[in-house]
């Protein structure tokens, strides 16, 4: 897909990283180098679930958006999900770009939160999109737990 500052995306919207222009350690490398919790899952296991709640997430936002611009849905319901899209997107550069910790830890804590607020604000509307954020707040949780014993342990 399209590159940028940072490194390629693919088609699952995954950081492929590079080495930098200014010779900097990889992104790959940085990260390996990193303290981390013994349980942690390989990276192969942690893109193959967003692989698996990507789709998920592209049909029911899409569907929550179109029904608010729409106005069959309340706006305010779209605004957890509007939030959630954007703390997700920006994840990946600030964990990997900017090699910064804590903010990657408020930026999923943001994530995380959020989806609750989804769940809740969509339920009384569409039961099947709030129900369908399960696998999507079940990996999001081992996710914030994981990033947060990183953001621990490398301080």
């Amino acid at each position: 897909m399209g590159r940028s500052a940072l490194g390629r995306f693919d088609a699952w919207g995954e950081l492929n990283v590079e080495t930098r222009r200014d010779g900097a350690v990889e992104f790959r490398e940085w990260y390996d180098a990193l303290r981390k919790p013994s349980w942690t899952p390989e990276p192969e296991f942690i893109g193959l679930m967003w692989q698996i709640i990507y789709p998920i997430i592209l049909v029911t936002f899409a569907f929550v958006f179109i029904q608010a611009v729409r106005g069959k849905l309340p706006r305010i319901v779209a605004l957890p999900f509007a939030i959630n899209l954007v703390a997700n997107l920006v994840f990946t550069p600030i964990q990997f770009g900017l090699r910064n910790l804590p903010l990657a830890s408020l930026d999923i804590l943001i994530v995380w939160g959020t989806i609750v607020w989804m769940v809740f604000a969509v339920w009384k509307h569409h039961r099947w999109v709030a129900i369908a954020q399960t696998p999507y707040f079940a990996w999001v949780s081992v996710a914030t737990v994981l990033q947060l014993s990183i953001t621990w342990m490398n301080r």
